[in-house]
């Protein structure tokens, strides 16, 4: 069942259920109404017989049964003083009809034997009855008129016509409130419909979306800022959230493949080198001493390479996954002195320059950092001719570390600076075959996960100078 099906039944019932209270209070109010004009009507004729004037009543003659000798009717004296009218009946105490008024012909008002027991009681009793095919409502009570015996008065009054009138009311509340729930139904459904058309649409746009996975559609809605129009607006922002981490995705789809791609062509050069030299030394006859220690030296180098590599792209793949990384104060100088004194063991023949302040401290992870100047060091190393000076410098720079690397190569080509912290990317001039492209994408990634920043100036033929901006902690 649908929901716009669910409402036009609720209101339709709750519609219905309103016309039909206030259907039966009407009728209920106006019947209450019509009866207790009667009743007081009536009270009013009974309370004056016998009051003052003379009755019209004749004696009582009933009707004689067919075939029966008639009977000459007695003379019958009414107390004085009753009240004129018609439909008017008295009787005895025991019951016996005295005497009524000239338009009930003979014919006589009942009083059941539990009215007959009340009204002796002294109370009212009220009854209604058929009499000459005439719907009544009798009264019936006490009376004791002055210098007379106590007895019985009825007095009635024809209700054919208000009966007539109540019940052509109660089938003009029916029609008249069945038509307006029908009526109600019908427009209920309609105007569901339209306020649940934006829905639609917005059910209608999913749809599209999910089949066509075209994240830039969004659902058009020009009404009013209701509760719809709020629906719309949420779920445009969730499209543009979905549409932002879809073409996120697959940006990280696209670099993940040329990540496996660079990295499967990087491992794939060391592996055939050492395979190809393994097939050397199984090579019958046997190769001489002096080249098997060539074959076994550049075995070694490749091997060397590949664990290198396999280092860095675990580093970059614990990167990726958004590990933690810790924030203390280090000093900077013990560190960069220590960085110093491992790459004289890489190149012992390039002379290194460090200069930093005695009381400088850094806020970062020194596992981190170390490897972040290490990457930087042998990047200037590997591009920097043999007996070139490098230079490690560290300097404060208002809430900031700044750690720089100047080297004296080649430099890099305006067009290759965008593209240098990518990984597995060397530019033209850089490809010599010594390194995997990974070192400054390492130092770029954990630079990040502390909370710095890494740039780059270069010229062609004037070197680069690389700076890593962090921020600066107070000395333990």
């Amino acid at each position: 069942m649908t929901i716009r099906l669910r409402l036009t039944l609720l209101y339709t019932a709750i519609l219905a259920v309103a016309v039909i209270a206030f259907s039966a209070s009407l009728y209920t109010t106006q019947a209450r109404a019509t009866y207790a004009d009667i009743k007081a009507t009536l009270a009013r004729q009974a309370a004056f017989f016998p009051g003052g004037g003379r009755s019209e009543l004749r004696p009582f003659e009933p009707r004689p049964e067919p075939g029966a000798a008639s009977v000459a009717p007695s003379r019958f004296s009414l107390p004085s003083g009753t009240l004129p009218g018609r439909w008017t009946q008295t009787r005895s105490l025991t019951g016996e009809v005295t005497g009524q008024t000239l338009d009930l012909s003979g014919a006589v008002l009942p009083l059941s034997e539990t009215g007959l027991a009340a009204v002796r009681g002294g109370a009212v009793w009220l009854e209604t009855a058929t009499v000459q095919d005439e719907s009544l409502l009798i009264h019936s009570q006490r009376f004791t008129g002055p210098g007379y015996a106590s007895g019985i008065v009825q007095v009635a009054f024809p209700i054919g016509q208000p009966q007539q009138y109540l019940a052509t009311l109660r089938l003009m509340l029916a029609v008249g409130g069945g038509l307006a729930v029908v009526v109600a139904c019908a427009l209920g459904w309609a105007l569901a419909g339209a306020a649940l058309h934006p829905i639609q649409r917005i059910t209608q746009t999913a749809q599209t979306i999910g089949a066509e996975r075209n994240f830039g559609r969004r659902v058009e809605h020009q009404g009013p800022a209701d509760e719809v129009g709020q629906l719309a607006l949420t779920f445009n922002d969730m499209l543009a959230e979905l549409e932002s981490g879809y073409r996120q995705l697959e940006a990280a789809l696209r670099s993940q493949r040329r990540f496996v791609a660079d990295a499967s062509h990087e491992l794939r050069t060391p592996l055939t080198t050492v395979r190809g030299n393994i097939a050397l030394l199984q090579r019958n006859p046997p190769v001489q001493a002096d080249e098997r220690v060539e074959i076994l030296t550049d075995t070694r180098d490749e091997v060397d390479r590949l664990i290198r590599l396999v280092n860095q792209l675990l580093v970059l793949a614990r990167a990726d996954a958004g590990q933690p990384l810790r924030r203390d104060a280090i000093p900077v100088r013990p560190l960069i002195e220590d960085v110093r004194r491992q790459a004289s063991l890489l190149a012992p023949r390039t002379e290194m320059r460090c200069e930093s302040p005695a009381n400088l401290v850094v806020q970062a992870d020194r596992d981190a950092l170390k490897q972040i100047l290490l990457a930087l060091v042998d990047n200037a190393l590997v591009h920097t001719p043999a007996g070139t000076p490098i230079a490690l410098m560290a300097a404060a720079a208002g809430e900031n570390v700044l750690l720089s690397v100047h080297d004296n190569g080649p430099g890099i080509a305006a067009e290759a600076l965008p593209h240098i912290f990518e990984r597995f990317y060397r530019g033209q001039a850089w490809r010599t075959g010594l390194g995997a492209g990974l070192g400054l994408s390492i130092a770029k990634e954990l630079i990040e996960a502390l909370g710095g920043t890494i740039a780059v100036e270069s010229q062609p033929g004037q070197g680069s100078v690389f700076t890593a901006t962090l921020p600066a902690a107070m000395p333990p």
